[in-house]
């Protein structure tokens, strides 16, 4: 089958922060799978002149490739709900979207968006069921996996060369984190975007992992509001799957569900907070040879259950069945772009001098606070906040105030 992937090459859609997640893991998998595999760019700002050159394009790849498949992993309002409805209408493509961070994305975007696709593929059990009592049959459950061209042998601990390693942007309370175990004379060699040692490129990252005596996963997520109090979430992170298929030991934050996927203390360790983490880190820096067991139990746990070629292969099962349904299948349509609908989306993108106003009022006490780099991002957050909670689904549509409002910086 034909699969146009929808996402960013590079972390964010900036190449200085290294290959996006999704673009060196899914595709090989894809491809392995004897897919043909056709990628769309879509987080990278500087390649479009905004959101409706964005759009377009999406819809001119649309019409050369027509594939049999669109596997999107949207990250907010790239792609206009109104676009995806004219796939939907007028070409034979399942519509799948791949989305993350559904522990606090799913009220402010999975529910919202869900409607546009065929399938959508969430890794949080919780979304499934959510969306399920609210009427939606579309959701299918998935799960974060290993890279089968990545999958390594462990290390005896002796033969590492950090003692604990962490990979992942400092943001949130992880900075804290690291800052608390080394109060507690833990050193963490970190690596990614905001650490001293920087972003490392996507190839490098199984290597440090497998070089790790053990390596810490925090499962923090966004901030959901749970009765009156904003709280931070937590999800199980892709990177439980990348360390044990690298051949690392590692050591997590408890999460819902976790134990699905692995067995705590046999194939995986988990901690409930730094006082936990600092006391097992430390026995199992003392205790090698338990330290090697786990990680040996932990990969053969995740080569024989947890990569991508099985995750897809389950998944492509289920798109399999959607195609063959009444609701795909019906008269073989070669999809072509309806110059005369989009031209109107373009008219309703438009941003008049209300908006522009908007946009300034909004963004200098921003600028005051944040300065002039983080202001904007900072405006167009709270106008994304504000939307979604007023306007609902319209966000995500040509006329969403806030990507017409921001492009560069959403």
């Amino acid at each position: 089958m034909k699969i146009l992937c929808v996402f960013g090459e590079h972390n964010y859609g900036d190449p200085s922060r290294g290959r996006g997640y999704e673009y060196t893991n899914f595709i090989p998998a894809l491809r392995r799978l004897g897919n043909d595999v056709v990628f769309f760019e879509s987080l990278n700002k500087g390649l479009y002149d905004g959101f409706t050159d964005l759009n377009l394009s999406f819809l001119k790849a649309v019409e050369r490739e027509q594939p049999d498949i669109i596997l999107c992993v949207l990250m907010t309002y790239e792609l206009w709900i109104e676009t995806l409805a004219m796939v939907r209408e007028h070409s034979d493509a399942v519509l799948v979207n791949w989305s993350t961070d559904d522990s606090w994305k799913y009220e402010q975007f999975s529910r919202f968006l869900s409607p546009s696709f065929h399938l959508y593929a969430t890794t949080y059990r919780t979304a499934l069921l959510k969306s399920q009592g609210e009427g939606q049959s579309n959701f299918v459950l998935t799960q974060w996996a290993a890279n089968a061209e990545t999958l390594s042998e462990p290390l005896k601990a002796k033969e590492c060369r950090y003692q604990v390693s962490f990979i992942g942007s400092a943001y949130g309370n992880r900075t804290r984190w690291i800052d608390d175990l080394k109060r507690n004379g833990i050193h963490v060699d970190c690596f990614g975007h905001g650490w001293r040692n920087g972003p490392v490129d996507a190839l490098e990252i199984p290597r440090i992992m497998r070089e790790s005596v053990m390596c810490l996963n925090f499962a923090d997520s966004g901030v959901v509001v749970q009765g009156l109090r904003p709280q931070r979430s937590r999800q199980i992170k892709a990177r439980v799957f990348e360390v044990t298929g690298a051949g690392g030991f590692l050591i997590t934050e408890n999460t819902d569900d976790i134990d699905r996927y692995f067995i705590p203390g046999e194939e995986i360790v988990i901690f409930e907070g730094i006082t936990d983490a600092v006391e097992k880190i430390r026995l199992f820096l003392s205790h090698p040879d338990d330290r090697d067991r786990i990680a040996w139990a932990g990969c053969e746990r995740t080569r024989r259950e947890h990569t991508y070629d099985i995750r897809f292969r389950e998944l492509l099962d289920v798109i399999g069945k959607e195609r063959n349904s009444d609701q795909v299948r019906a008269t073989k349509k070669s999809f072509r772009i309806d110059y005369k609908k989009f031209a109107d989306l373009e008219t309703l993108h438009q941003k008049g001098s209300g908006l522009r106003f908007l946009r300034s009022l909004v963004t200098y006490p921003c600028v005051v606070l944040w300065g002039a780099r983080r202001g904007p991002r900072a405006a167009r957050r709270f106008m994304f906040e504000l939307s979604w909670r007023l306007f609902g689904r319209k966000t995500y549509s040509a006329a969403g105030w806030p990507g017409r409002m921001f492009y560069s910086e959403s």
